[in-house]
């Protein structure tokens, strides 16, 4: 028996992850007040955001529907905003300094998101 299911889900989870360490690498360079100290604050963070969006993400999302319905999706942003502030809490050596600079780094951590996974949807989609 295969367990390529299996195998999947965890280059999934490795390509999310990896995904989630640029994006932190680049809202890092980007603003002055974010400060990301080592590499193990680095990974911690981008597993912390990863497994948010997963699993708190999704039930936020269901609990507050209609709210994020009555605000046109600007609550849905907040959720976002609030899973990139959940990794900075739990991250040691994580600082994200202003309501401003978390609005611009989680718009900053979504880009690139979207731009590796149409990335990889590309070379996916080639072979």
């Amino acid at each position: 028996m295969s367990n390529g299911g299996g195998a999947k889900a965890v280059v999934g989870a490795l390509v999310i992850w990896g995904t989630n360490i640029l994006g932190l690498i680049v809202v890092d360079w980007m603003f002055d007040g974010v400060s990301i100290g080592r590499w193990g604050s680095l990974l911690l963070g981008a597993a912390v955001l990863a497994i948010g969006n997963a699993i708190i993400k999704p039930i936020l999302a269901v609990l507050t529907l209609p709210l994020i319905v009555f605000t046109l999706g600007l609550s849905y942003f907040a959720i976002n905003v609030l899973m990139l502030a959940l990794a900075e809490w739990i991250a040691p050596d994580f600082r994200i300094d202003g309501f401003w600079t978390y609005v611009g780094a989680t718009i900053v951590v979504w880009a690139v998101n979207v731009v590796v996974g149409r990335a990889i949807d590309l070379v996916a989609d080639a072979d």
